[in-house]
This record gives structure tokens, sequence and C-alpha cells, in this order.
């Protein structure tokens, strides 16, 4: 006679105490290795230290599920009023990528963990922004039974994770052809790389945000990467997944001198470079920093058997030299059936803000013009 196991019940639970979701940490860590889609923004110090810096007091919410004592899926969400109340993704706009995490071995944590945040969205609408395509929260939106909206958000760029002669193959022989110039420049110039260990990071980012200060001198600096919060952030962040190798952070240097500074963020399947800092004399000695940066990159995504190499948000022309995969990150809007009036208002507004950034956008290059002639005409007066 044969006993058949029941099988063990999913519960889906909603996590408010910061200090709870601190203790999270191995468990969470254990359901990030277990999701295949979760870029390092999904990561537990990544999460975490993005709060501690800006998380606002009261308005964490975790959507966990459990099978047993097992968390196989977590919503990391926090309560905003945008101006009516949203559940959003922690991260905000310094993490490229935002989603879920299913455990991949546990088919209804998935249908489950939409049975919490139906519960947990009472009075509010989800704003699941920047969701990879593939990304876990696809999940969710199958499952979703109240009213939901798709749309699309920030277009990302990717490579496959090959060695950079492969890459080379994808350009135009004249390109190739300048780009091996360049790497021929770097070995020249005898630029050493050095991975920075883990009792190191704290200087070494700092070394890396002055040099990224510097590189950014008059040119539109990011100010958010000036900040004293960020710069918390991204030491707590980067010394915890350097330690369990979801970062790497590295120097370029020529002699004894540091002349760049990158940290690379990885997940199970995807290493993408987040953020870097060059000294300007890199330039004025021609380097390609871009170039610097991908031969490093590529090898390292290649060494560690990872499938993608992002080039993560934005289509700025240095990226597009390489022939990326072009992809657009999805934006899905949720809400119970009742809220339906809300999630369109919600919606309108959106799309409103789109397009005024939109004609804000095309309209710069007409005010830029207009503000340069009128300093050029107080200058003749000046000068008359």
């Amino acid at each position: 006679m044969t006993t058949q196991t029941r099988p063990v019940a999913l519960t889906a639970t909603l996590c408010s105490d910061p200090e709870q979701f601190a203790a999270l940490g191995p468990e969470w860590h254990r359901l990030y290795r277990n999701c295949r889609a979760a870029t390092p923004f999904q990561s537990h110090p990544w999460l975490f230290s993005w709060w501690t810096s800006y998380g606002t007091a009261g308005r964490l919410r975790l959507v966990l599920v459990r099978q047993g004592d097992r968390l196989v899926g977590a919503a990391p969400l926090m309560l905003a009023y945008r101006p009516m109340p949203a559940l959003v993704p922690l991260g905000g706009d310094i993490s490229d990528f935002s989603d879920v995490l299913l455990d991949d071995e546990c088919p209804g944590a998935a249908a489950a963990l939409v049975r919490g945040l139906v519960l947990a969205a009472r009075g509010a609408v989800i704003d699941l922004r920047e969701v990879r395509p593939g990304g876990a929260a696809e999940q969710v939106w199958q499952h979703w039974p109240g009213v939901r909206r798709r749309l699309d958000d920030s277009v990302c760029l990717e490579l496959p994770a090959v060695p950079l002669p492969k890459l080379l193959e994808r350009l135009p022989s004249s390109s190739a052809r300048r780009f091996r110039a360049k790497l021929r420049k770097l070995e020249a110039l005898g630029i050493e790389e050095r991975v920075v260990p883990e009792h190191e990071v704290p200087a070494a980012v700092a070394t890396m945000l002055r040099l990224h200060g510097l590189q950014w001198h008059g040119r539109g600096v990011t100010p958010e990467h000036l900040r004293p919060r960020f710069a918390e952030h991204l030491v707590r962040a980067t010394t915890q997944m350097v330690r369990t190798g979801d970062a790497l952070l590295t120097e370029y240097r020529i002699g004894d001198e540091i002349m760049a500074a990158d940290v690379t963020l990885m997940s199970s399947e995807l290493a993408g470079g987040y953020l870097y800092g060059a000294h300007p004399e890199l330039r004025a000695k021609k380097v390609d920093i871009t170039t610097m940066l991908l031969r490093h990159d590529s090898r390292h995504v290649t060494e560690s058997g990872r499938s993608v190499l992002s080039m993560l948000r934005g289509t700025e022309p240095y990226k597009l030299h390489w022939r990326p995969e072009t992809l657009t990150n999805q934006r899905f809007l949720l809400a119970r059936g009742s809220m339906g009036p809300a999630l369109r208002l919600y919606a309108a507004q959106l799309a409103g803000r789109e397009f005024a950034a939109r004609t804000a956008s095309r309209r710069m290059p007409a005010v830029r013009a207009w503000r340069t002639k009128l300093n050029n005409w107080r200058a003749g007066g000046a000068r008359g």
C-alpha cells in the first residue's frame, strides 16, 4: 500500500517591517538564485540598501509567498501617492529593472503571489515599472483577475555574452578596424585592470564617484550620483554583492594611478555595467573608455558563464556602435475590479506626463538655440 504525500500549501503574507525585511537576507538570496529571470536589482543587498537610503517610514509593502517554511515568491513594493495610492517597486529611478521573484521550482508560486497582491492592493493601483522582457512579473500579469493595462517603458540594449573578438565580428569591417586600433592603444598605454576585494570596496566606490564627477563636470552629470545618500547606498549594496559574487568592482590603472573604475552588477543570467568614473586625462590620451570597459565586461561575462551582457537603459550613440539588440521594458498597471476607474485615471495621468515630456524634448533644441542667440546678443551689447 502506498501513501500519497499531500502537497504543502502556499501562503501569502504582507510584511511592512524593515527589521523583518533585513532578516530575510538568507532566504531571499536562495529565492533570488532560484529565479532565472531575476536581475541584480532584485537582490536583497540592492533592495534593502535602497530602502535604507530612500525608503519612507511606514510605507514598506513586501508580499511574500511561502511553501511551508520555504520562501518561493516575493514582490518588493512600497506605498506611494501619485497622487492616488499606488504600490510601486523598491529600487526607484536608480535601478534599471524592477520585477517580482518567483521560484522556478514552484509552479504555483505565481498564482499565490497574485492572491497576496490582490489583498495588498485594496484601494491602490499596482504600478510595476521597468520589467525586463521575460521577467517574472509577466506571470503576475497572466494570472491577474482584475483590471490591467500594459505599457511600454524604457528602451534597453543588450549584447550576447561572447568574447570581444566575436563582438567585433558583428561590426562592419571598417568599424571593426577602428575598434581594433583602439584596443591596440589601450595595450600601448599599459592600462592594467585590478579587481577590488570586498574590504576595499568603500574606498574604491568613493574614488569611482569622484572620477565620475570629474568626467561629467560641466556636461550635465546626473545630480543623484553626487549625493551622499547615493554613495551610502552604493557602498552598502556593492560591498555585500561583491561578497556574494553579484557585483564586480574594477579599477583601471596606469602605473600607480587609478585612472578609471567601474561597477558591474550580475545575476545568474545577466551582467550589466552599472556606473563608471574616468579621469578626463584618459580622453586627452585618446582612450576610448567604452571599448576599455567592454573589453573587461565581455571577458568576465564569458568566463562566468552568463548569457547576457546588458548595456542597461538608454540608447546613447556610443552603445549603438556595437549593434546591440534593442529591448523595451514593460510597465504593468494592475488593480482590483472595483478600482477600474482609478486605474484608467492613473493611466491617463501617465499618458499626459509622457506627452508633456516628449513635447519638451522636441522643443529643447529650439530653446537652446534661442538662449544662445540671447547670450550672444547680450555679449555683443556689453562689448559695444
